[in-house]
């Protein structure tokens, strides 16, 4: 059984400044981040009463509501009290994985043997049979106590919902409330459910608008369609929705739980160009210095920036391969800084995941020309798995004295 914990509107309420000064805004929705497509965010209850969803075109929002307030994204602060929200999650004994900010999944079978008690309840597949009209199903009495123990730990107002797949669990959530959870047991109760439950899934999003056309406005009428027809008409979108119509998706994969590391610099003068990227080379000293990071390489790490006219920038980095070499991640880094849409007042370099450790008996001092061979070597590789074996020739003299200029040269590959 899968347990999926909802925080409404999370990112909108973070941008907000909290939850009470949203509801004071009325109808507002997240505005589109610089330099992506302009689509707007998550919205408030007010804006989707008037028909404005997560999504929507810009230009088509705010035709349908002109009083419609945009808020700038604020991805830092989302991922900072997020962050802290999963952690107090993780405390408790779930193995969290987070699809998005403001969406937690996991199993509850830990959570239950911790805090549910010795009865042994099987998981429920199918909706009792006085019920199946509605297609709804009564929770167990041990999903109280996991419920219980949630909220808990969060001290924030969440949704809960069950089932026996992530998804189930998502459309459960969606339609709880504030104290009470929802079970969605299989593909009966998610029969009446709309088919605007299909954006939470990346995949599937752009499914909705041309679903809402055909008239298909549940995902029962999804199902009912069959996987040829919507792989004929959808292909691989179309037989993920149909999976997930019948209340199948993939397991659950837990994040690993891990330190974090990180370092910020508060800028005195707000910098760009040049005084950010001399700022940048600093936070990479800092952080290939700092003691926790015991020696081992950097995988993965999120460039982020909190923005003088307001709000703040987020990029994440991965490596092509384990580094800790600060000249390369300076090359690296310093061409998302110049995504940078306003100057910053405060940098910040966090590592998201690291890499095996330094080799302990590498030599102090290594051979450049081994290494510039090394390097060239791999660039010549992966060129070839992008454009081809003809993607990296050299020219090799065959007959120089020749009158012919073809016949002097010719291209051969390169080794």
């Amino acid at each position: 059984m899968v347990v999926c914990v909802q925080l409404p509107r999370f990112e909108l309420a973070v941008a907000a400044g909290g939850r009470d000064a949203l509801l004071a805004l009325g109808p507002a929705a997240l505005a589109p981040e610089p330099g992506r497509e302009q689509l707007v965010g998550e919205v408030s209850a007010a804006a989707e009463a008037v028909g404005v969803y997560p999504g929507m075109r810009l230009g088509e929002a705010l035709s349908r509501c002109p009083a419609l307030a945009l808020l700038p994204p604020d991805p830092v602060g989302v991922a900072d009290e997020w962050e802290a929200a999963v952690r107090r999650l993780e405390a408790v004994g779930a193995a969290v994985e987070t699809p998005w900010p403001g969406s937690a999944c996991f199993e509850a079978a830990s959570l239950r043997r911790l805090y549910g008690g010795r009865v042994v309840v099987e998981d429920v597949t199918e909706p009792a049979p006085g019920l199946r009209r509605i297609g709804r199903a009564e929770p167990p009495p041990w999903l109280d106590a996991v419920v219980a123990v949630v909220r808990r730990a969060l001290a924030l107002p969440a949704r809960v919902g069950a089932g026996p797949s992530r998804f189930c669990a998502v459309a459960g959530a969606a339609r709880a409330r504030s104290r009470r959870p929802e079970l969605v047991a299989g593909a009966v109760a998610l029969a009446a459910e709309p088919v605007a439950l299909l954006r939470r899934y990346e995949e599937t999003a752009a499914l909705v608008p041309a679903l809402d056309r055909l008239g298909i406005g549940t995902l029962g009428a999804l199902a009912a369609l069959g996987r040829p027809a919507l792989a004929d008409r959808f292909g691989a979108a179309g037989l993920r929705a149909h999976e997930l119509a019948l209340g199948q998706d993939t397991p659950l994969r837990p994040r690993v739980p891990g330190e974090v590391v990180q370092e910020s610099l508060e800028l005195p003068e707000a910098a760009s160009g040049v005084q950010a990227q001399r700022a940048l080379e600093l936070l990479i000293d800092q952080l290939l210095a700092a003691r926790a990071r015991r020696g081992r390489t950097l995988r993965a790490v999120v460039l982020s920036a909190r923005l003088v006219e307001g709000g703040t920038w987020q990029d994440r980095v991965v490596f092509r391969e384990p580094l800790a070499d600060a000249a390369r991640m300076r090359m690296v880094l310093a061409l998302r800084l110049a995504l940078l849409p306003a100057p910053a007042s405060t940098l910040r370099l966090a590592v998201e995941r690291f890499g095996p450790p330094s080799a302990p008996g590498a030599p102090l001092f290594e051979d450049a020309a081994a290494v510039r061979r090394a390097r060239l070597r791999e660039a010549v590789r992966q060129a070839r798995l992008a454009a081809g074996p003809d993607a990296a020739l050299r020219i090799l003299c065959v007959e120089p004295d020749s009158r012919v200029p073809e016949r002097r040269a010719v291209l051969a590959p390169f080794e």
